[in-house]
């Protein structure tokens, strides 16, 4: 496995992980926005430009969800 494939794997784990948390505080909606960037980030390197620009828009989703969330 090389170190993008990792990098992917790592990213898309953590997406998985934050979004079942976010439940239990807006601070893991924003967990899973920084985790989507990481994909986004991915796909681009990977040259799978269509992954990384609706990663990108659910960069932009969670944070939203993350700012209107009641603190």
């Amino acid at each position: 496995m090389d170190a993008l494939t990792l990098f992917g794997l790592v990213a898309v784990s953590l997406m998985l992980l934050f979004y079942t948390l976010e439940h239990r505080s807006r601070w893991y909606v924003l967990a899973f926005s920084g985790a989507c960037a990481l994909s986004s980030a991915y796909g681009f390197l990977q040259g799978a430009w269509p992954l990384g620009a609706v990663e990108a828009i659910w960069v932009l989703v969670a944070l939203r969800r993350w700012w209107v969330t009641p603190r």
